[in-house]
């Protein structure tokens, strides 16, 4: 039993380390312009959303290729949630979230989730056709909208790891990044310091 709780955690650190070092891989792989003008000149790295900073000029795609915006959501307290299919600290957080839709929607709260899997709807649609989540001893699929994630998106919000949150107000301000798996109760605890 105690191996295979090693081995089961061993498998999701590499998986982790794997998804980081694939992603650094691709962004230290990408050409460099070759743009000389003015513009390319004062060019640097994307900053990062800062906490207190209004998340605004921010659209998703959604896995049938339509646009979700977040200015569409004002209003609400919005998670963005970073996660793939093959993460596995992002399994034991799905049934969390699926519980916090169903317990704070009619409060005014919604989680986006953003899938950063590399082969994008192809990969996330049959999961979510398929996968179920053991929430408070229910089946439950995930209940809470799906979009597809990109490099500009994950940079923007500092995203290095799997799963990562991201709390916005009701007025558009981020509250809080959170990278990496927390406590359950950190997360409502966040959630209800907004509604």
């Amino acid at each position: 039993m105690k191996n295979n709780i090693v081995a089961v955690v061993t498998v999701a650190i590499l998986g982790v380390a794997l998804f980081v070092f694939a992603r650094n891989l691709k962004r230290t792989s990408q050409v460099p312009s070759t743009d000389t003008g003015p513009a390319a000149a004062g060019a640097s790295a994307p900053a990062v959303q800062e906490q207190g900073s209004v998340v605004s000029n921010l659209t998703f795609k959604d896995l049938s290729g339509k646009d979700v915006k977040i200015e569409d959501l004002r209003g609400k307290v919005v998670l963005l949630d970073f996660w793939a299919t093959w993460c596995d600290p992002c399994r034991v957080e799905i049934p969390w979230l699926i519980e916090f839709q169903q317990k704070y929607a009619s409060r005014g709260f919604t989680i986006i989730g953003i899938a950063e899997d590399t082969d994008g709807a192809q990969a996330v649609q049959p999961f979510l056709q398929k996968t179920l989540f053991d929430v408070n001893g229910q089946k439950e699929g995930i209940n809470y909208p799906i979009v597809l994630g990109d490099d500009a998106i994950s940079d923007r919000f500092g995203q290095t790891v799997l799963p990562t949150g991201v709390l916005i107000s009701r007025d558009g301000r981020l509250i809080k990044t959170t990278l990496g798996l927390v406590d359950k109760s950190e997360i409502e605890k966040d959630i209800e310091s907004q509604l």
